[in-house]
C-alpha cells in the first residue's frame, strides 16, 4: 500500500515533468443549426389536385373513365384525317407500353418517347396506357396521356386505337413532321 508521501511525490514529479500550465482561452459555442421550416407536402399536393380538377372543369373536361375513348385534333387537321386515324388507317411507326409504370415514370417515358419518335421521323405512333381497370377511381395513366398529348405542339391529333390495336387502352398519335 502506498502512503500519502509517495502519491504527493508522484504529483510533484508529474508537475515538474509537464512544466508551466496555462489555461486555454475559451472558444465560443458553435452556432445553433437553423431548423428548416416544415413543409406541408400533403396540403400542397391536395391544393394541386384541387387546382387541377378546377382547371379540368374550366376546360369543360372531366376525368376520363376506363371505357372512355380519347380524341383530339388541332384546327389544322381535318375531321376526315381524325376519322382515318380512329380506324387505324395510318401505319404505326413506333410504339410504347406504359403498363406497370407509375405516373411519374410514365410521364418521363412518354415525353422521351415522343421526342425520339419525332426525331426519327415517325408520323404515327401508338401509346399503350391501359384502360385503368386497376386504378382507384379514374384511370391515372389514361388521363396523364390525354393531358400531356393535348399540351404538346408536336402532336397534331390523337384517337383511341381500333379494338384490334388496343381499343380504349391505347391511343394512336399523329406527330408533326420534324
Amino acid at each position: 500500500m502506498q502512503g500519502k508521501d509517495e502519491s504527493e511525490d508522484d504529483a510533484t514529479l508529474f508537475r515538474a515533468a509537464i512544466g508551466q500550465v496555462r489555461e486555454l482561452p475559451s472558444t465560443p459555442a458553435p452556432p445553433a443549426r437553423i431548423k428548416p421550416e416544415p413543409v406541408p407536402r400533403m396540403a400542397a399536393r391536395d391544393d394541386a389536385d384541387v387546382l387541377g380538377e378546377f382547371q379540368r372543369l374550366l376546360n369543360g373536361r372531366s376525368p376520363l373513365e376506363a371505357g372512355d375513348g380519347l380524341s383530339y385534333r388541332r384546327d389544322e387537321i381535318t375531321p376526315r384525317t381524325l376519322r382515318r386515324l380512329a380506324r387505324g388507317q395510318y401505319a404505326v411507326q413506333d410504339e410504347i407500353d406504359l403498363h406497370h409504370a407509375n405516373a411519374a415514370q410514365a410521364e418521363a417515358m412518354l415525353r422521351t418517347f415522343l421526342v425520339e419518335a419525332r426525331r426519327s421521323g415517325a408520323g404515327c405512333v401508338r401509346i399503350a396506357h391501359g384502360k385503368g381497370l386497376n386504378s382507384e377511381g379514374t384511370p391515372v395513366l389514361k388521363n396523364l396521356v390525354d393531358r400531356i398529348l393535348r399540351q404538346r405542339a408536336d402532336v397534331l391529333a390523337f384517337h383511341s386505337a381500333p379494338t384490334a390495336q388496343g381499343g380504349t387502352g391505347a391511343v394512336l398519335v399523329l406527330l408533326r413532321a420534324g
